[in-house]
């Protein structure tokens, strides 16, 4: 069974996702695909650094994350741009690695924070939405980041709402409790989805 976990920043889904894997599921994470992709001379990296030129590397030839970032948060054609750079190299991978795991009849849950907007749907049975209220993201955001709030709420707006991903998920699992309280919610998910995937 092939799960797409997707979120809003500050969310949660990495909790979520690394407690899954803690009860067995097999986890991708988007996010380390897409760094391992554009590390020096691979095919992302050259298509960036092409685009965005040189002044955007540290002197090992990285990508500075923090000027890349700068820069596509100040401009959303600079980020439409480096999506349609990016996006197709790191969903051809998640499909090749999906390819490989599927067959060993996994429950395999693959955490991509833009699912919805790089239109990803349809590589997954199902999709999950981590969600919790705007206020809520909002201050878990400056506690976690440590920003005042007009800067947690300029990137809570950067993104698509959570409220609209709602429309686009199969399951909605609720953040707003206590980590207990998540962790026995995704304790009942998990029982419940191994039952059905014994009988797929």
């Amino acid at each position: 069974m092939k799960i797409g976990l997707t979120g809003g920043i500050a969310s949660g889904k990495s909790t979520v996702a690394d407690y899954l894997e803690q009860l067995g599921a097999t986890v991708l994470d988007a996010d380390k695909i897409a760094h391992r992709l554009m590390e020096p001379q691979q095919e992302a990296w050259q298509k960036v650094v092409e685009y965005f030129g040189e002044e955007i590397l540290l002197t090992n030839k990285q990508i500075d994350r923090n000027k890349l970032g700068e820069i596509i948060f100040n401009d959303p054609n600079a980020k439409e741009k480096l999506d349609q750079l990016t996006h197709p190299i790191i969903i051809k991978e998640i499909e090749e690695s999906l390819k490989r795991l599927e067959q060993k009849k996994e429950i395999i849950i693959v955490e991509v924070p833009l699912l919805i907007e790089a239109g990803m749907e349809d590589l997954f049975e199902e999709v999950w939405l981590v969600y919790l209220p705007r206020e809520a993201q909002i201050e878990r955001l400056m506690a976690r980041n440590n920003l005042d709030y007009q800067a947690a709420v300029a990137r809570v707006e950067s993104q698509m709402p959570l409220a609209e991903k709602k429309d686009y998920a199969d399951l909605i699992i609720n953040n707003d409790l206590s980590e207990q309280e998540l962790k026995e919610e995704l304790r009942q998910l998990w029982n419940e989805i191994n039952l059905n995937n014994e009988y797929c």
